[in-house]
C-alpha cells in the first residue's frame, strides 16, 4: 500500500536551519510555511542588516537573499557573507523578480550558488536546497 507523504516532513531536510532574506512578507512567509512543512527551521529577515545578526546568532545551513531590498541589497548582502571566514562556505540562493542574465551573472560575482526567479515553486526552494546542502553534505567524507 503507498500513501503521499505530503503532509510529512522530508527526513532529508529535517532540522535543517534556513534564512530567507526578504523585504515583501508575502514571500517570507511563502518560503517559512513550505520550508517547515519539510522539517526545515526557518528563520527571516527583513532586509541585509537584520539578517546578518540572524547568520551569528543561528548559523543557517542555506541563505535565500531577495535582490532587491533597502539598506543592504542582496549583492551586498551575499558578498559580506562571502568575505566573512567564519560564513564563506554558507551557500547563498538569489532570490528575484527579473530572470536577467546581468542579475544573475551579477550574482555570481559576489559569490551566490545559485538564482531563483520569484514566484518560485516548492520543488525550486527545495531542489536548491537538495543540491546545495544535503548532497554537499552526503558527498564529504
Amino acid at each position: 500500500m503507498s500513501t503521499s507523504n505530503s503532509n510529512v516532513a522530508n527526513p532529508r531536510l529535517s532540522g535543517l536551519k534556513v534564512l530567507v532574506i526578504d523585504d515583501s512578507r508575502t514571500i517570507r512567509r511563502t518560503a517559512e510555511t513550505l520550508l517547515s512543512r519539510e522539517g526545515c527551521t526557518v528563520f527571516t529577515a527583513i532586509d541585509g542588516f537584520d539578517a546578518l545578526s540572524k547568520i551569528s546568532d543561528h548559523q543557517p545551513d542555506i541563505v535565500f537573499v531577495d535582490i532587491m531590498m533597502p539598506r543592504l541589497d542582496g549583492y551586498q548582502t551575499c558578498s559580506l557573507i562571502k568575505h566573512n571566514k567564519a560564513f564563506r562556505s554558507m551557500p547563498v540562493i538569489m532570490l528575484s523578480s527579473k530572470d536577467g542574465l546581468f542579475d544573475r551573472a551579477r550574482g555570481r560575482v559576489v559569490g551566490s550558488e545559485h538564482y531563483l526567479t520569484k514566484p518560485f515553486t516548492r520543488d525550486e526552494l527545495l531542489s536548491a536546497i537538495e543540491q546545495h546542502v544535503v548532497n554537499r553534505h552526503a558527498s564529504q567524507p
